[in-house]
């Protein structure tokens, strides 16, 4: 799995990925990242790569023009069979399990950082396979969200979690959110992990975990439920 990321502000991206699971991935070529500074297809002398709208409005616009040619460029150096074209944008697809995990069966990701008030139409309509959202707000750039689709979509690329099933348990797998979890020591300033946890019942274990998401999930995202979780 590798990840193309096109962005104005590619030193955003050299601190995320030199630790924890992702630098490990890297390091064994489970996953790849590179990053591609956008003002290097800008136009005339001074690389620009924005304008502002037709019709007025605040703001400027990200041109079609170093955006497609970077795609092409991207293309030609690293061909790929199996790829898709992601434009971060606060109109997309949310990110959630669903989506992180059929991304991750793509060859490549080329994920596209919108900027400033947006990108020419042009893009969405000539170029991007999709777009995606990390949420319902608005974000100085697509560069985060990258991030966070970056991580998102790795953990389900396998080798990069220690463990196979790992991704398949997380909170969201099964439309609900995850059980809580204990560690030594058994208490800590009079609280207590609760006993089935220590029994070594297996089976009684499953039960208070699969009780404890679902009254989880209740209390805290009770959408979840009404939108087709257990």
């Amino acid at each position: 799995m590798v990840f193309d990321v096109v962005t104005l502000f590619p030193g955003m991206f050299f601190g995320p990925f030199q630790d924890s699971i992702l630098a490990r991935s890297r390091r064994t070529g489970r996953v790849g990242v590179r990053v591609h500074d956008l003002r290097r297809w800008g136009t005339g002398p001074h690389r620009l790569v924005d304008d502002t709208p037709y019709g007025g409005g605040g703001g400027m616009i990200l041109k079609p023009e170093p955006i497609f040619e970077a795609v092409e460029w991207i293309r030609g150096r690293y061909p790929s069979d199996n790829e898709v074209v992601v434009l971060l944008s606060p109109q997309g697809r949310r990110l959630d399990h669903r989506e992180a995990s059929g991304l991750a069966d793509f060859d490549r990701i080329l994920l596209l950082c919108g900027r400033y008030e947006g990108v020419d139409e042009r893009v969405r309509e000539g170029l991007a396979d999709r777009e995606l959202s990390v949420g319902d707000m608005v974000v100085t750039g697509g560069e985060l969200p990258a991030m966070v689709a970056i991580d998102a979509i790795s953990r389900f690329v396998p080798g990069v979690l220690g463990r196979s099933e790992a991704a398949e348990q997380d909170s969201f797998a099964d439309g609900q959110l995850d059980s809580p979890y204990y560690t030594r020591p058994p208490e800590f300033r009079g609280m207590r992990v609760p006993e089935v946890l220590l029994s070594g019942d297996h089976g009684a274990v499953a039960r208070w975990r699969a009780e404890k998401a679902l009254e989880a999930t209740r209390t805290k995202r009770p959408d979840l439920l009404e939108s087709g979780g257990s």
